[in-house]
């Protein structure tokens, strides 16, 4: 087995982040780095990550949390901000966030410790739909959102075509729904940037067919039947 596989599966990270902890000298196979991204892994090695041993998890768990605003989606933060994870209590088996929201947006975010899930969800060419309600100021035209929906320039990028929906509008704030398959930096920010518009509120309902649902703010809940349903049927 690949060792970014094997990490994956060791419920550490998905396959794109263990290539880096691998690159970053981090693992070890049998007591010697390893820096090399096509290692085989067998069964009989010991791998570790930060000398700590890690070995396949068998038992995957998958949770759904409503990030509040101020917190950053990672494991943990160079700047001591306060993670995803610190919400988590009560949850006994270490787990991951896949994918991001930025420090300022709120909203849906997964948390597993099944990286092969986490690989499909965030790999470039998933094509799963991300689904944002977008509070702007002031009037957004019929042509900026026609604008918005074709794709726009957002500095070294131009976004993919979306679904770009207006809930409602007056002359302080517009509210709108957007429906990307891209997970960009500030992706939804930068869209509005590129038309010269201000998002004041930002927060994400829904990844694939899995839906914020009623979870307050801080609130997690692990995944109902249906969503793992749905999460099984991508590894097909």
């Amino acid at each position: 087995m690949r060792i970014n596989k094997y990490i994956a599966q060791c419920g550490i990270s998905s396959r794109r982040k263990a290539e880096d902890l691998i690159t970053a000298g981090r693992v070890k196979v049998n007591g010697k780095v390893t820096t090399d991204l096509a290692t085989d892994i067998k069964d009989s090695d010991i791998v570790s990550i930060d000398n700590k041993t890690v070995k396949i998890v068998l038992n995957y768990v998958y949770y759904k949390l409503n990030k509040p605003k101020g917190y950053v989606t990672t494991s943990s933060d160079e700047f001591d901000r306060k993670t995803v994870l610190n919400l988590m209590r009560g949850v006994h088996f270490r787990v991951f966030p896949v994918g991001r929201l930025d420090y300022d947006t709120e909203g849906l975010i997964l948390l597993t410790n099944d990286g092969e899930v986490a690989n499909i969800l965030t790999k470039p060419n998933s094509n799963i739909n991300k689904v944002y309600v977008a509070h702007i100021d002031g009037i957004i035209t019929k042509e900026e959102i026609k604008q918005l929906s074709k794709g726009v320039d957002i500095g070294d990028y131009i976004t993919k075509p979306c679904s770009v929906e207006l809930i409602e509008t007056n002359e302080k704030q517009s509210k709108l729904r957007i429906t990307i398959t891209e997970g960009k930096n500030r992706q939804i920010r930068k869209m509005f940037a590129a038309i010269n518009k201000e998002v004041t509120f930002l927060k994400r309902v829904q990844i694939g067919d899995i839906k914020l649902g009623g979870l307050s703010r801080g609130e997690y809940a692990p995944l109902n039947q249906k969503e793992l349903r749905y999460l099984k049927s991508l590894k097909k």
